[in-house]
């Protein structure tokens, strides 16, 4: 089965090529790195193993970030690469690490890629974010004696049966080397069932609620409002895809009928439909700007505007900070949702779209607590924009308490690393956390 399997990705990898060429026609990020997807690329120095850390993409990246900070602060000495999958992944890790930590992208999941891979990091141990389940990474890190820990480890429904149609081949995989610090005890259950052994896996929660605010993040969000917002409402719609978009227009152009200055600040989630949201802002009808067009234009100009398209990666979390209200997306349609504790973390009112199969036990917590408004299309968001937007205590109680849900939800980072030690001490002696 896994000869078989081997084939078939290999089969599919020249299309996969094809596919960074074209992408990298629009974005050179793809092209980028691109060695090492194929497990060439440089060599770390220094001769020490390290800690492998793999982030598919720009939400795994950011929940691993006080993850990093614990394991820089707890075993300085113990060399940390990060591997991510998508180009906007790969560059928002070198972003917030510089030169500080060896950031690549993963290899595809072939042998030869992935012996390449190991034979330049030299893991120690290998921790996978949430749910990156690929056969061939298992199989090359138990041939090689890596053990792999996913950590804050979520498995949905769907996955999970789509994923047991591998049978003994997936259970043999995750049957050896492998331990799972799981989110929820139904993700727990979920792992169990692929063949993970119950013995090794833990309930750990989510890491994301650990990863505070960037500490420049109020600062950097007054003057965002400076800029564009200073007497007038502003809300944010993020990591948005097509269809929310629409959305998020249709329910801004019924806002602006009670609040006329009203500013939408809207964040597709992947930087390849920057131009295709901008065509749509276009032909909206409504005065908009990029906000990286922003140093070209005077302050009245900043202030004449009904929308901003957020053309860049890493400001979302700063324009959360500057937002009176913050919608998620991925939510609207159904994706999934992305990441409600950014906003949420920021002490900044959230609303949502009822699609959360990502992060269902984060909605459910910040929902129990009152601290998420949910809604279903382009009209309830617009009534829930004025709603908020016309009774400040309303508004301040739904950010209030998703805020306090947030904190009283964080604790896994500490629990984690005590795993990890457990973990690296058949191979090394780190010092104690």
């Amino acid at each position: 089965m896994r000869r078989l399997y081997t084939l078939l990705v290999a089969l599919a990898l020249p299309f996969a090529t094809l596919l960074v060429l074209w992408r990298g026609l629009r974005d050179r990020n793809y092209w980028r790195g691109w060695g090492e997807r194929f497990g060439r690329g440089s060599t770390p120095a220094g001769a020490a193993r390290r800690l492998w850390i793999h982030a598919v993409s720009v939400g795994e990246v950011q929940a691993a970030a006080a993850l990093v900070e614990a394991l820089r602060a707890t075993w300085p000495e113990l060399p940390l690469t990060l591997t991510s999958a998508t180009p906007a992944g790969r560059e928002r890790a070198r972003q917030l690490y510089g030169s500080q930590l060896d950031v690549r992208y993963g290899p595809y999941d072939l042998p030869w890629c992935l012996k390449g891979t190991l034979r330049r990091v030299r893991p120690a141990l290998l921790l996978i974010m949430e749910t990156e389940i690929w056969p061939n990474l298992l199989a090359e890190c138990a041939a090689a004696a890596v053990p792999v820990m996913f950590v804050s480890a979520r498995l949905s429904a769907r996955s999970a049966v789509r994923l047991r149609a591998f049978g003994s081949f997936l259970r043999r995989s995750l049957g050896s080397g492998v331990s799972v610090v799981a989110q929820s005890s139904a993700d727990a259950g979920r792992f169990e069932s692929l063949g993970v052994p119950a013995a090794c896996i833990e309930v750990g929660g989510n890491l994301k609620f650990d990863r505070a605010p960037a500490a420049t993040a109020p600062a950097s969000g007054a003057a965002l409002r400076s800029q564009y917002a200073a007497a007038r409402p502003m809300w944010v719609a993020g990591s948005t895809h097509a269809g929310e978009e629409q959305a998020a227009l249709a329910a801004h152009r019924a806002l602006r009928a009670a609040h006329p200055a009203a500013l939408l600040v809207l964040a597709p989630r992947h930087r390849p439909r920057f131009e295709e949201v901008a065509g749509l802002l276009e032909g909206g009808g409504l005065p908009w700007m990029r906000h990286s067009q922003r140093c070209n234009l005077g302050p009245a100009a900043c202030a004449a505007i009904a929308v901003l398209l957020l053309d860049s990666l890493g400001d979302l979390e700063n324009c959360y900070a500057a937002a009176d209200i913050a919608f998620v997306g991925g939510s609207l349609v159904p994706v999934g949702g992305h990441n409600l504790l950014e906003p949420a973390a920021l002490g900044v009112a959230t609303l949502s779209g009822p699609h959360l199969e990502n992060a269902p036990e984060v909605a459910r917590l910040l929902a129990a607590g009152g601290g998420l408004r949910i809604v279903h299309d382009a009209v309830e968001l617009g009534a829930a924009l004025r709603e908020l937007l016309g009774d400040r205590a309303m508004r301040a109680r739904l950010a209030a308490a998703g805020q306090a849900a947030v904190i009283a939800n964080r604790g896994a980072l500490h629990q984690l690393l005590v795993r990890i030690k457990a973990q690296l001490a058949g191979a090394r002696a780190p010092a104690h956390p």
